[in-house]
C-alpha cells in the first residue's frame, strides 16, 4: 500500500506526502493530534503543541495542514478508514447471517473505536470533512453512510433510491448519537444504551428497507 492511500480518498491535507519519510512525519502529526485531543480537548489543541509532541518543525505542520481544523478532519478520515478496515475484516472472517447482524457488528466496531482510539470520542466523526467542496458540507456520518450503502448492496443485495440513502444516513447519525450517549453515561460505554442503539437502528431500518 502506498503512503498516499493511508489517508483515504477524502482528505484535508494541503498536499499528500509522496515519500515514505514525509508520510511518516504526517502520521506522527496525526498521532500527536489524537493524543492531545484526548488529553486537552479540541478547543485547547494548537498546531504548536502538535509540532512539539510530534517532534517536527512547525513549518512541517503547515506544509501539510492549513490549521488545526484541517488536521482534525484528516484524523477523522483516518479513523473512518480504520473503522471500515476493521469492519471488513470482521465480515470476511465471520460473514453476518443477515443485515441485522451486520448492523450489530457495525455498532460493535464503532464502540470499539470509542474505547481504543485516542481522541475518537471527542471528534465523534461529526465535523465537516473536505470543507472546500462548494456544493455541500460532508460529515463523517455522510462518509460512513455512503460506504454502508455500498456494503448493503454488495453483501445483502439491498439497494434503493435517494430516499433509501437518506434513510441509511439517518440510521448512521442515530447510531452515532446513541453510542455517544452510552459513553457519556459510562466511560466504558453503558451496555444498556449500546443495546438500545442496536434496537433503535434495526427497528428503524426494518420499517424502511425496500
Amino acid at each position: 500500500m502506498s503512503p498516499v492511500s493511508k489517508f483515504g480518498q477524502t482528505h484535508s491535507l494541503r498536499r499528500l506526502p509522496v515519500q515514505e519519510r514525509s508520510a511518516a512525519r504526517v502520521r506522527r502529526m496525526l498521532d500527536a493530534a489524537a493524543d492531545l485531543i484526548e488529553e486537552v480537548g479540541y478547543d485547547r489543541l494548537s498546531t504548536t503543541a502538535i509540532a512539539q509532541r510530534a517532534d517536527v518543525a512547525i513549518g512541517s505542520v503547515y506544509q501539510f495542514f492549513g490549521d488545526k481544523r484541517s488536521l482534525a478532519e484528516a484524523l477523522s478520515q483516518r479513523y473512518i478508514d480504520l473503522y471500515f478496515e476493521r469492519l471488513t475484516a470482521r465480515f470476511d472472517a465471520e460473514p453476518p447471517a443477515d443485515w441485522r447482524a451486520g448492523v450489530e457488528a457495525a455498532i460493535a466496531e464503532y464502540v470499539h473505536m470509542y474505547r481504543t482510539a485516542p481522541g475518537f470520542r471527542v471528534l465523534h466523526l461529526a465535523d465537516a470533512i473536505d470543507p472546500g467542496r462548494a456544493d455541500a458540507v460532508t460529515t463523517g456520518g455522510d462518509v460512513i453512510a455512503e460506504q454502508i450503502l455500498a456494503g448493503l448492496a454488495q453483501r445483502f443485495g439491498i439497494g434503493g433510491d435517494d430516499d433509501f440513502g437518506k434513510t441509511v444516513t439517518v440510521a448512521v447519525e442515530t447510531g452515532q448519537a446513541l453510542v455517544r450517549l452510552a459513553f457519556r453515561r459510562d466511560p466504558e460505554g453503558c451496555a444498556a444504551s449500546i443495546a438500545e442503539a442496536n434496537g433503535v437502528v434495526c427497528d428503524y431500518l426494518a420499517r424502511r428497507l425496500p
